[in-house]
């Protein structure tokens, strides 16, 4: 197995120190969302290009560090089509240069009719559904002609928030270039926490064949709702994930979210034992 982080939670630096902070705390690749974590570089639309693809990456490579996948997190069903567009345009420019990074994914979750993100029951409903399919099979038929993979992740509160509608998106959009970063505490809410178990296996016969990434992190219930917390200090039953994702995708890239530098060690060390014991 791959332990990775994004790169992010670390702070926002430059792409040599990001490296090498990287590199010392044992973490083998990353998730980089550019402008979230590299201080002093202009990342705004238009402005990528090969040779910066290739700087960045090659800092990273020489400390030993994999970009497993770029973030560029949109909202592909924004209300503002003016809006809309620039974001899957932005998405399209990093699906163009991805190669140069040594990385061959770019990864979105799929957003609200919300400007802000917050959730709308309608994000639920068919007509949001549409917009996604549009905007993705546009991100996806770019993907495929830069022989890359454009990846989406499902989250309860946006427009794919349960596997079946994972699933169903892969299907409509009909491409192997589509894939999908999966993060099981994303999929469990407050509704369904006691079947959790169901959503993970659901999820790996809707579309195990698909998963590219795994986002690790894990989540308790306090008062009525759900905390997001770091692997390990929490419910999430690392044991089925693990045995599933060992049978389904062995050794693939593992990012780990919601942990902070001072414990990040901790979360590798739990990580790489549930992992290993995993049947």
């Amino acid at each position: 197995m791959r332990i990775g982080v994004r790169a992010h939670d670390l702070g926002k630096q430059s792409v040599e120190e990001l490296a090498q902070k990287i590199s010392e705390m044992g973490f083998d690749c990353i998730q980089l969302a550019l402008s979230k974590a590299i201080s002093g570089m202009d990342f705004s639309l238009g402005k990528l290009n090969p040779g910066m693809a290739w700087r960045i990456g090659k800092t990273f490579e020489r400390y030993g560090i994999q970009i497993a996948v770029l973030g560029c997190y949109i909202n592909p069903v924004h209300p503002d089509k003016e809006e809309r567009r620039r974001q899957i345009e932005r998405f399209k420019e990093h699906l163009r240069f991805a190669r140069g990074f040594g990385c061959g994914i770019v990864a979105t979750e799929t957003g609200s009719i919300n400007a802000d993100f917050s959730f709308h029951p309608d994000n639920h409903g068919e007509k949001a559904f549409g917009e996604l399919a549009d905007s993705v099979k546009e991100m996806t038929d770019e993907a495929e002609r830069f022989g890359v993979i454009a990846a989406i992740e499902g989250v309860t509160r946006y427009v794919t928030h349960t596997p079946e509608r994972i699933a169903k998106l892969l299907e409509v959009v009909d491409s192997n270039n589509l894939q999908v970063v999966f993060d099981p505490v994303n999929l469990i809410s407050i509704d369904n926490y006691h079947d959790q178990e169901g959503v993970i296996t659901r999820s790996f016969e809707l579309f195990g064949d698909r998963i590219v990434i795994l986002h690790a992190k894990d989540f308790v219930v306090s008062e009525g709702r759900m905390i997001t917390v770091q692997a390990g200090k929490g419910m999430l039953n690392y044991d089925l994930l693990f045995k599933l994702l060992k049978a389904n995708k062995p050794d693939i890239n593992i990012l780990m979210e919601n942990a902070k530098p001072e414990t990040m060690v901790e979360g590798i060390a739990y990580l790489r034992t549930k992992y290993f014991n995993a049947l």
